[in-house]
């Protein structure tokens, strides 16, 4: 589950199967302590599509936003995250037991929203990671004005 204005990820589920109950069950801890957001976006796999977790999130007073069928692009928060998290650790450990990817994992995430990748600007926009590894500020990033050029005589 990622935050899509501070981009922090806020749950991940590990699992060898993941069901509508253990998608209910991680949504009402998070509404618990953050409350109710307007809308949740999801794809379309079956665990958010089901009947019960649409029922669900209509009861607490949510919506639901699916992403159109092979546009992961509208869902890009959680396609970057995914990426990340396949590049920085999946792809290079081997889990010998459930618990042992539950607990790597949870230090992966931890280690990711204590990194800088949710924190905000001064103007409450998102910083966001350059590939080369240093934090920039999108306030810092615009050019510099350019000297004006007069003609000399």
């Amino acid at each position: 589950m990622i935050d899509e204005f501070t981009r922090e990820c806020l749950a991940i589920q590990i699992g060898r199967r993941l069901s509508s109950t253990d998608v209910i069950d991680v949504l009402s801890d998070l509404f618990i302590l953050r409350g109710s957001p307007g809308h949740i976006r999801s794809d379309n796999g079956s665990e958010f599509a089901a009947k019960a977790v649409r029922d669900w999130i209509a009861a607490v007073g949510s919506r639901t936003a699916f992403i159109e069928l092979g546009n992961p692009w509208e869902n890009g928060y959680c396609e970057s995250f995914n990426a990340r998290l396949r590049d920085e650790l999946l792809n290079d450990e081997i889990f010998y037991s459930l618990a042992e990817a539950k607990a790597v994992i949870e230090g992966w995430r931890r280690h990711y929203n204590a990194s800088g990748h949710t924190r905000l600007s001064a103007t409450g926009h998102p910083r966001q990671r350059s590939r080369y590894g240093r934090l920039r500020n999108p306030d810092q990033l615009r050019r510099p004005p350019q000297p004006s050029r007069q003609r000399r005589s």
